[in-house]
């Protein structure tokens, strides 16, 4: 955000919190998709499933799901 700021004048004068906004977003979603992707395989075995083959349908929808409610969370404290 910063650097496409140098060139372009997008973001307005609240650039500071938008770029700050993006990098929460993105460690937040990131952490969250490593903990599904991880732990998500031992629960389904718990259950009887194979997690082999749903593992990663779910971790997809888990992750893009909590993303979106992540983003707009921290949108919504940051930007508002």
């Amino acid at each position: 955000i910063y650097i496409w700021h140098s060139f372009s004048d997008v973001y307005g004068p609240e650039w500071m919190k938008v770029g700050l906004t993006v990098g929460i977003t993105l460690l937040g979603v990131v952490m969250l998709g490593t903990i599904a992707g991880s732990m998500l395989p031992f629960i389904l075995r718990r259950f009887g499933f194979d997690p082999a083959t749903s593992s990663a349908p779910f971790v997809a929808t888990i992750v893009d799901v909590t993303g979106l409610l992540i983003y707009f969370s921290v949108a919504t404290l940051l930007l508002f």
